[in-house]
């Protein structure tokens, strides 16, 4: 019978050379704040506008576990008469700034995995958000890295790469590809509202990438069977984003119309916490492992607190760094590419045998998992 074992082979971590400290945002919105509050003091006191409330680093590490992000264009961010990034305008027949991300995770994937071009026939980029609607980022990708075969995108939010590895593992494991590049470029800073106390300090920039193969081609020092994959969807509005080509038409303002990432962060905590627990503790029973058996969880890291109410539930006291580790203090949440953070620079010590979980959950809601098994 023939082997149709699939294996990760290969994880590429790339970050940007620009970082913003709580510090730094809280500075930056405390005195756009002001100026806020002053401009519209006679409105203010009417009660036709509500003062902005004024923020603090440590608020932000207690809500959060966040003390840093990386980010792609630090220009104009701490500008308190923008409060956005100022990206350059590329021209068409230039790399888009989320392909560069793309392909610089991606060549770190492959050397990791000993592998070319050559060896990989299906790129999906999956993350929270594209550049562009198309052509598709991973089409660019795939011809900046000389890949044959065929590339697409793919959005769930801060599932999408957890959902893009479980069809790049079907690809594999029915014999239609022979080698899969996910990649996780996530520019999240453009959609911020850094006029938000409430929500400007979530995101950072990085990009992310996996390479999967089948079990019989594997020549990679540090690999890991996929033992299970499991998806599933909720429809939600608790956590949102509007903003879309749809805007250039309703005539309304991005910022007025609250179009960019906004959420119900107490339904959001009180919802998916439990949804993820059992989502997990089932997809372990399905193939027969407990949970005590695990030997590190790679969660999606959105929120330190959410982390560790879900590591309660499932093993009845708190995770340990090493069992659950955090990486969201200095990355912030970066939507999907927060789980293969984790995996990237917590997994090299694992045995052989040694069992782990990579689980997302988030917009959707959606949440999707891995199980898998470090390799001789």
């Amino acid at each position: 019978m023939q082997d149709r074992s699939v294996v990760i082979s290969g994880v590429g971590l790339w970050t940007p050379q620009n970082t913003i400290t709580n510090e730094e945002l809280v500075e930056s919105y405390n005195a756009w704040a002001k100026v806020y509050n002053d401009d519209n003091e006679a409105k203010i006191k009417t009660g036709e506008l509500l003062a902005k409330p004024f923020s603090s680093a440590d608020f932000i590490a207690k809500a959060s576990g966040i003390k840093s992000r990386y980010i792609y264009c630090k220009n104009g961010v701490l500008d308190i008469d923008r409060m956005r990034p100022k990206l350059s305008v590329r021209a068409d027949d230039e790399l888009s700034h989320q392909a560069e991300m793309a392909v610089n995770a991606a060549k770190k994937a492959l050397l990791e995995a000993n592998k070319t071009a050559a060896d990989i026939d299906m790129v999906i980029v999956a993350c929270a958000y594209t550049q562009r609607s198309y052509p598709a980022i991973a089409i660019e990708v795939q011809a900046a890295l000389g890949i044959n075969g065929q590339a697409f995108d793919m959005l769930v939010a801060c599932s999408a790469a957890t959902f893009a590895l479980q069809r790049a593992h079907d690809a594999i494991a029915s014999g239609s590809s022979r080698g899969v590049l996910v990649i996780n470029p996530e520019l999240t800073s453009p959609q911020v509202n850094y006029t938000d106390r409430d929500s400007h300090f979530i995101f950072g920039d990085v990009a992310t990438a996996i390479v999967l193969e089948a079990a019989k081609t594997c020549q990679s020092e540090h690999s890991y069977t996929i033992l299970g994959s499991k998806c599933v969807t909720s429809f939600s509005n608790n956590i949102r984003s509007n903003f879309g080509y749809t805007t250039r038409v309703t005539d309304e303002d991005p910022y007025e119309a609250d179009k960019l990432f906004h959420q119900n962060g107490r339904k959001v905590f009180k919802e998916v916490c439990p949804m993820a627990a059992e989502h997990i503790e089932s997809h372990l029973s399905s193939l027969d492992i407990g949970v005590t058996q695990l030997r590190r969880w790679w969660l999606h890291q959105a929120n330190i607190n959410m982390n560790l109410l879900i590591s309660k539930r499932l093993l009845g006291r708190e995770a340990t760094l090493d069992e659950a580790p955090i990486v969201l203090d200095r990355f912030a949440n970066t939507a999907s590419a927060g789980s293969i953070i984790a995996f990237s620079e917590h997994h090299k010590d694992l045995v052989a045998g040694d069992i782990g979980v990579i689980c997302s959950f988030g917009a959707g809601y959606s949440i999707g998992s891995l199980v898998i098994q470090k390799r001789d």
